[in-house]
């Protein structure tokens, strides 16, 4: 009992630690969301008008030789399913999109968060594993995050990877997360275009300036989108995990106290008996 009772102490400090970490990163993803969205929109928008003619590598698709799978979890557990299900995500890419690149020795997976690389380190020893960047969730700040998708964003133009792919946890709300897997690389373009989605850019300063300013930043604030959902996900879980790991704590206290009040009553009935009956024996 008094174990218990210490493990709920715990739990129910978690939770509140991780409540009031949640709604800062809560506050960031949800200011953060709807600009990212709405910049990938244009982006997106831009490269279906301009019908092949991309002056951006960031959109030239390319046979895929060598990719590079990018996995945000977090440093710590204790939040319940959350980190193994983006793993999940992860692996299933690997097994059966990168299975032949896996083979030929080109897939490099670079980690974000202790929990992945844990996890990768010790499975998939015939794959580059970046380690770098574990570290980056301890002071999660644009421009540390900003550093690493340069690294990417240069390994991509300079021929290093054909693809790279990027799995994170999606926040909805403090209950719910989803795992994600994206393509970041190269930028998905529509194949067919519906002729009323056309539209004329007077592109100012130029069509090709534009793009070499546009796209960069873009791909930046998308993936420091993806680092900061993973971050908010990742207390929502924990303190949903905490919460009921501190209810599972209270119901079995109750178990343990009836079992042991039932216990010490048999005890108490047992003693009495044998009172009761050493009295009549010497009565008799």
């Amino acid at each position: 009992m008094k174990s218990v009772s210490s493990t709920q102490q715990i739990t129910s400090a978690m939770k509140m630690v991780s409540a009031a970490k949640l709604r800062r990163a809560q506050d960031s993803i949800v200011r953060l969301r709807p600009f990212s969205k709405k910049f990938y929109s244009i982006l997106t928008h831009i490269l279906d008008n301009l019908e092949g003619n991309v002056n951006t590598p960031f959109a030239n698709p390319r046979v895929v030789t060598k990719a590079l799978v990018v996995v945000v979890t977090s440093n710590r557990g204790l939040c319940g399913a959350f980190n193994s299900n983006i793993i999940k995500e992860a692996v299933a890419r690997i097994d059966e999109e990168y299975a032949q690149v896996r083979a030929s020795g080109g897939l490099t997976i670079m980690c974000i968060g202790k929990r992945g690389f844990d996890y990768f380190r010790k499975r998939y020893t015939d794959c580059t594993l970046i380690e770098d960047h574990v570290e980056l969730f301890q002071n999660l700040v644009y421009n540390d995050v900003e550093v690493v998708v340069n690294k990417i964003m240069d390994a991509f133009i300079a021929n290093d990877y054909d693809a790279v792919d990027v799995a994170y946890g999606r926040f909805k709300n403090p209950a719910l997360q989803f795992p994600e897997l994206v393509n970041f690389l190269p930028i998905p373009i529509k194949k067919e275009k519906l002729k009323t989605s056309r539209a004329d850019y007077i592109f100012e300063p130029g069509q090709e300036e534009l793009l070499h300013q546009l796209v960069p930043s873009i791909l930046r604030s998308e993936f420091y989108k993806f680092m900061l959902d993973t971050h908010a996900s990742e207390h929502g879980a924990r303190m949903t995990a905490m919460e009921m790991a501190t209810e599972n704590a209270q119901e079995l206290l109750k178990e343990l106290r009836l079992t042991y009040n039932k216990a010490r009553q048999e005890a108490i009935t047992r003693e009495l008996s044998e009172i009761v009956g050493g009295a009549a024996a010497l009565e008799g």
